[in-house]
């Protein structure tokens, strides 16, 4: 019996990236499709805010104690955000969560904010909705989406870390109405095209075909 041989996800990765860049509307739409984000995202007239439940306070917390190799991790990850203009120097604790590659990614724990903001009710799309929608589809697109956050909120973001107070310019998906406002935001963007071959559910944008052929000529009429 032959046992398969794991292939590494850095290969795996590879294989994707240039699966990607093969694509015939991924190199169509360069700007669309960078290697990594190029900076903050244009200025729009509809901005993420956090509003707070009345009477409430913003909390503040000590920093947590991170482990000497996650420190070196924290500290380039704050670097990075800091040159893309996503966070900038201003109190939530930060940690490190492990993703299913193994990588390390900076979370900020926004408990203590999210128990006193006013919550969005925005309605959340039925998973079994869902998938009769794209029942019959055979390719799939996908991507995430970052937004600004209104100035006189940003704030409220505010985490800190061994290295300083820093706060967030763009929405992080930490924020408890930030699902919720992406979906709101992404099915007023794409409405004429829901139910058709679109569907924006929790933190993604889906776009989906019978055939390939079909599938080009969708991903260039969104993007």
């Amino acid at each position: 019996m032959e046992v398969p041989i794991p292939v590494p996800q850095s290969e795996v990765n590879a294989m994707d990236a240039t699966a990607l860049e093969n694509t015939r509307v991924v190199s169509e739409f360069p700007d669309v499709f960078p290697d990594s984000l190029p900076g903050m995202p244009s200025e729009r007239d509809i901005e993420f805010s956090i509003e707070l439940v009345p009477g409430t306070a913003l909390i503040y917390k000590k920093a947590y104690r991170i482990a000497g190799v996650e420190l070196l991790e924290v500290k380039k990850q704050i670097d990075k955000l800091l040159e893309k203009g996503f966070i900038r120097k201003s109190t939530s604790p930060v940690l490190l969560t492990q993703k299913k590659d193994g990588s390390l990614t900076m979370c900020v724990d926004y408990r203590g904010i999210n128990a006193i903001t006013v919550k969005n009710k925005y309605p959340l799309f039925r998973i079994e909705d869902l998938f009769d929608q794209i029942k019959s589809a055979c390719v799939f697109s996908k991507n995430c989406f970052t937004l600004r956050i209104r100035p006189s909120n940003i704030p409220k973001t505010a985490f800190i870390s061994r290295y300083g107070l820093y706060e967030y310019t763009v929405m992080s998906f930490g924020l408890t109405n930030a699902l919720a406002f992406f979906m709101y935001m992404m099915n007023s963007v794409f409405m004429e095209y829901l139910d058709k071959f679109v569907v924006v559910f929790i933190d993604d944008i889906l776009v989906y075909s019978k055939t390939e052929a079909e599938h080009e000529e969708h991903l260039r009429l969104v993007l």
